[in-house]
């Protein structure tokens, strides 16, 4: 895989090179860091629950001596590390929501290097080292040319719908030059390609009544299962990877009762946005004919039955090319440390970014970690500290670009 031009990796060597003082500081505080991860991971932050966590990070933003630490409207924590030049800054972000509800335990066991519990690598990881990047960029030591602002954001995970990075790029005064988000746990996955999703809700509603005195009323179950069928049966293409999902289906309040209403959620992805709103269109001619079908075989005299279909979330494409800079910058961090760069599709912050046409890329915190998004997520710290300064230098190398 192409690792950019040999005079970009002449000028990103000496860079690192350049930042080995940073690096040797980041391996001594690894422990630290560590800690950080696991106190993170212990406080609950459930997708639009992120208060207290969000409340952790300021007030380590503020110890690290950041400037203007706030907390804005939709609990995003921001602060700010000053630079040479006023001019825009480089974003780096890392999400404060796990998937997990409420009441899940959340306690981290720790064996060694090896630590176990919901969210210790998606994403603790991430915001443990953004934490470690604030702290090795402190204005002083180390000070890059342009400002850093450094954001854990809210609502990245599921139903939460990028709530948080949408809001900063929809409010921000002066858009940032280039965004790296720093989300889970490895050092050679560079996310290049934004995979877009929408999701919906589809209901349908009837009058409802008795199994056997009402035969013949409409039925909303039927016709959510004939919807789920038809959605199941579409074709998809393969280029681009295109999914669709019925994930959830329910109604009705009893065995012998016609259900008044019934609703499936469904889950479209894929990195075009034309096949995104081709397939939305097929998934309301889907719900049109399951409607029409099931009023067709009611009983003379009965209500039809209604439906509506509400997009419940929207997670925008896009794509920063692989000889952008940032890129190339990434790809050359991942190569001087002895990894094999992967250039990936995934819906992460960097999404909202990148669909606006700002630079954008999401990568790994450093270490190893596995079944994400269970209650058996792990992390391994291996080589942790040289991940964190994977990241350091591509912020750096983005941070003292003049363009």
């Amino acid at each position: 895989m192409r690792t950019g031009t040999a005079h970009t990796s002449r000028e990103f060597a000496a860079l690192y090179e350049r930042l080995a003082p940073a690096r040797v500081r980041l391996t001594a505080h690894d422990d630290r860091t560590i800690a950080t991860q696991i106190a993170l991971s212990e406080i609950p932050s459930p997708t639009g629950s992120e208060q207290a966590r969000g409340a952790w990070v300021a007030k380590r933003f503020r110890r690290l001596g950041l400037s203007h630490v706030r907390i804005d409207d939709v609990g995003n924590v921001l602060g700010t590390r000053g630079g040479a030049a006023d001019i825009a800054p480089v974003l780096v972000c890392a999400h404060l929501d796990t998937i997990f509800p409420a009441g899940t335990p959340v306690t981290v066991e720790r064996d060694g290097a090896h630590l176990s519990g919901p969210g210790i690598v998606d994403n603790s990881r991430g915001l443990a080292a953004m934490l470690a990047l604030a702290e090795a960029i402190d204005g002083t030591t180390l000070c890059t040319r342009r400002p850093v602002l450094f954001a854990a954001t809210v609502g990245e995970e599921g139903a939460g719908d990028l709530r948080g990075v949408k809001h900063l790029f929809a409010t921000a005064v002066q858009p940032p030059a280039a965004c790296i988000a720093l989300d889970g746990a490895g050092d050679e996955r560079i996310v290049t390609q934004a995979l877009g999703a929408r999701r919906f809700r589809v209901v349908f509603h009837g009058e409802g009544g008795h199994s056997w005195a009402s035969f013949g009323m409409p039925n909303p179950v039927h016709a959510a299962g004939a919807t789920a069928a038809r959605l199941a049966a579409l074709p998809l293409p393969r280029t681009p990877r295109t999914t669709l999902s019925v994930c959830r289906i329910g109604g009705g309040i009893s065995i012998n009762a016609i259900p008044a209403e019934a609703w499936l959620e469904v889950d479209l992805r894929s990195s075009s946005a034309a096949v995104l709103a081709r397939c939305a269109a097929d998934i309301h001619q889907a719900v049109r004919v399951a409607a029409h079908e099931e009023n067709a075989r009611r009983a003379p005299g009965t209500t039809p039955l209604s439906f509506a279909i509400n997009v419940i979330g929207d997670r925008p494409c896009g794509h920063i090319d692989d000889a952008h800079p940032l890129v190339r910058a990434a790809m050359d961090a991942t190569s001087i440390i002895g990894r094999t760069p992967e250039l990936a599709t995934a819906s992460t912050d960097a999404n909202v970014p990148v669909s606006l046409g700002i630079p954008a890329i999401a990568i790994g915190a450093g270490g190893r970690g596995g079944s994400i998004h269970t209650s058996a997520e792990w992390y391994d710290n291996a080589d942790g500290a040289m991940g964190i300064g994977r990241a350091l230098a591509v912020v750096v190398a983005v941070a003292d670009r003049a363009s």
